[in-house]
């Protein structure tokens, strides 16, 4: 297929797209696990954007999160994203990222990537739900093994909100297009201790959860989450 057929194909698939504009309100339930790696390797992440490379805060943490939106803008979705750390955006501002992150739904993609500068990419998810509390997750891209994982839940709940926790660190910022995107999600819900049993991928489509060492995990079994508008500016011309 030719540039110039891709971007018609393109453009097609994006005008059959809902425009949903932010802010978003979503409900939904998920996994947030805290991964620790050698700090070289989220440095060389060869999924963060050129123009951000060599500017992450040196540190081992990376974060993982799967969650599965029941009710949103767009509808009810699957999604798998990684952030490898936080980043120099200039002016004094460090805020983490998402260099890689998979959805379920098309309109999803496109309207992460116009409203917040999300690089979500379709793929497609196998969840279940084990009533012993043993949770599996399969995602795959074109018949491609994406990632596989298996998280233990247990039944102790507390209440949880980012509300206690202050702006920088819910800050997030992304580069996409010739553009800089910064929004602030905020959420409320509850949340249960959790382990990640078992996590791998494949390093050509997902960083590689085999070099990881799970350090901590949380289920949200049930939560609200609000994300707003962004603020957008051109991106700095290096």
């Amino acid at each position: 297929m030719t540039p110039e057929n891709t971007a018609i194909t393109e453009a097609g698939i994006e005008a059959a797209i809902t425009d949903a504009p932010a802010p978003w309100i979503l409900h939904g339930r998920g996994y947030i696990s805290i991964l620790r790696f050698d700090p070289r390797q989220l440095d060389e992440d060869r999924f963060t954007p050129a123009s951000l490379r060599g500017r992450r805060t040196v540190s081992p943490y990376a974060l993982m999160m799967f969650v599965d939106y029941a009710d949103s803008a767009v509808g009810p979705y699957h999604e798998l994203l990684f952030i490898p750390g936080r980043f120099d955006f200039g002016a004094g501002r460090k805020c983490f990222s998402i260099s890689r992150i998979f959805v379920s739904s098309m309109d999803s993609v496109i309207n992460g990537r116009r409203n917040w500068g999300i690089p979500k990419e379709l793929a497609q998810f196998d969840v279940c739900y084990g009533d012993s509390g043993l949770d599996h997750v399969r995602v795959s891209q074109h018949g491609r093994s994406v990632a596989t994982l298996d998280y233990r839940r247990y039944s102790i709940s507390m209440p949880a909100t980012t509300a206690l926790l202050p702006k920088k660190l819910l800050t997030l910022g992304q580069h996409h297009g010739h553009q800089t995107f910064f929004y602030t999600p905020s959420a409320r819900g509850w949340s249960q201790p959790a382990k990640l049993v078992h996590a791998e991928s494949n390093p050509e489509l997902f960083p590689d959860l085999a070099a990881a060492q799970p350090l901590l995990s949380v289920y949200n079994p049930r939560f609200q989450m609000r994300f707003p508008l962004s603020q957008i500016e051109p991106l700095p011309v290096s």
